[in-house]
């Protein structure tokens, strides 16, 4: 009798206890295997909406087309990103990610010479790939509104950018203070003014040479930063 109650105890065990645990075991593979599959099909969404809009552009770069290019119904693509904003938002991310792989050397951080040599590279990059260009200009200008998808990615890219261009300065100039008494601070501001602000006149122009200009500033505000061929 004692076996036959222990033989119960063990199937009713078993039952409620390691069934439910598999289970629940089972649902959470499942549901990191599904994770997993989102976060690749969101991966390759943004690689083939980069190459889209890098051919056509902002306004040419329609959810149909980026949709058809992944194989998903406009619907599909949506599930993804909550709308076309929060994409091209995105897109931006991933153009910045592969723009520090292709061309930020290790010394960039801290060597003016070698800052100067990688943003000039990514300058010239940009001017190869005019649908981004377009893209970054016009949502540079939408994403001041607070609401906007893309606010806090360009906040986020201008804290970034301007900290690192500080540094650059504090290390090119051994201290806080610049030609004409510039602080850092003002030196970081004027870099990136003149970098968004040229995109937008060489889509207006396109015969300005946006790293040309650049560089010219560069050279006038940390002297010494450029290494023989650097400008060519």
């Amino acid at each position: 009798m004692k076996d036959v109650f222990v033989d119960v105890v063990k199937t009713i065990w078993h039952s409620v206890f390691v069934d439910k645990w598999r289970l629940l075991f089972t649902r959470g593979m499942s549901k990191r295997g599904s994770y997993a599959k989102g976060v690749a099909k969101r991966e390759e969404i943004l690689e083939r909406a980069l190459e889209v809009v890098a051919q056509h552009g902002y306004q040419g770069a329609s959810v149909k087309e980026i949709a058809e290019a992944v194989s998903l119904s406009q619907a599909g693509l949506l599930h993804y990103f909550t709308s076309k904003e929060e994409l091209f938002a995105e897109i931006l991310r991933t153009r910045d990610t592969h723009d520090q792989a292709a061309f930020a050397e290790p010394e960039s951080m801290v060597d003016p010479t070698a800052f100067r040599r990688s943003y000039l590279a990514v300058v010239q990059h940009n001017a190869q790939v005019l649908g981004l260009v377009h893209l970054f200009a016009r949502m540079n200008v939408d994403a001041a509104a607070p609401e906007h998808p893309a606010h806090a990615y360009f906040r986020e890219r201008g804290v970034g950018l301007r900290g690192m261009l500080s540094d650059i300065a504090r290390t090119a100039w051994e201290g806080e203070t610049g030609p004409a008494g510039m602080r850092p601070e003002q030196f970081a501001a004027i870099v990136q003014a003149v970098t968004d602000g040229l995109q937008a006149q060489w889509m207006l122009d396109p015969e300005i040479d946006m790293a040309g200009t650049i560089d010219a500033l560069l050279a006038a505000l940390i002297p010494g930063s450029a290494a023989p061929g650097d400008a060519d």
